[in-house]
């Protein structure tokens, strides 16, 4: 005798499968199990409402700015910078910054961040920070 056995197997269903509502109904209908939930917020790009009063931003208040580099600061870059005959970009290349930075602190826009003010002060070879500002800058262990 031959018996001819033919198995038919379906391919398990994805996960993202499994979630579909065509998916949940049929299920439903079956009278399997289902476990339902809903995540909070999920697969929304919604951004987090601001924790900083708004009105306060609005305002503008002094304790809300940053800090910004000084003018007299600004004219230091400058005047050393030009001095070695570099124009923003040539500073800028050589301290590994963007020259929007560089023209930034020369116009007194800058936020003061002590490595770009150190690497700026060894470039233009002026002192930018501290009471000394706009002296030469002398060689480490010379005073």
């Amino acid at each position: 005798m031959d018996t001819e056995v033919t198995i038919l197997r379906k391919k398990p269903m994805k996960s993202s499968a499994m979630k579909s509502e065509q998916a949940v109904n049929t299920a439903r209908r079956q009278g399997a199990e289902i476990d339902t939930q809903q995540k909070f917020g999920a697969a929304q790009n919604k951004h987090q409402p601001s924790t900083l009063n708004v009105a306060k931003l609005d305002r503008e208040t002094e304790e809300l700015k940053h800090a910004t580099v000084s003018l007299d600061v600004g004219k230091l870059i400058m005047q050393g910078r030009q001095a070695k005959g570099l124009s923003q970009k040539d500073l800028a290349t050589k301290i590994c910054e963007k020259p929007q930075i560089i023209g930034d602190y020369e116009a007194g826009r800058g936020i003061p961040n002590q490595g770009v003010l150190g690497k700026i002060e060894k470039v233009i070879g002026l002192k930018l920070r501290g009471k000394d500002k706009g002296q030469p800058l002398l060689p480490p262990g010379k005073k």
